[in-house]
């Protein structure tokens, strides 16, 4: 299991994931952060990235702010 500290910038032009020095998580998503639109396309592009399911990635806190906690459950 691991868990990543994601700072979350929706409307973005295009959707990505990059690491910082500090072990913080930007992403850069295009939808913007309305019905969470933004937490499923987060959840999709860290599963793509991490090569696992959508089902093995979760929002553990911050659902509804810029700063969240992702869990990636091991398979």
């Amino acid at each position: 299991m691991k868990t990543l500290r994601v700072k979350v910038k929706p409307n973005a032009r295009t959707s990505a994931l990059s690491e910082s020095e500090d072990g913080l998580w930007l992403a850069q998503l295009k939808s913007p952060p309305v019905d969470g639109k933004a937490n499923e396309e987060l959840i999709g592009l860290i599963a793509a990235s991490f090569r696992c399911p959508r089902s093995a990635v979760s929002i553990r806190s911050g659902a509804s702010g810029r700063m969240k906690l992702v869990r990636i459950e091991d398979a």
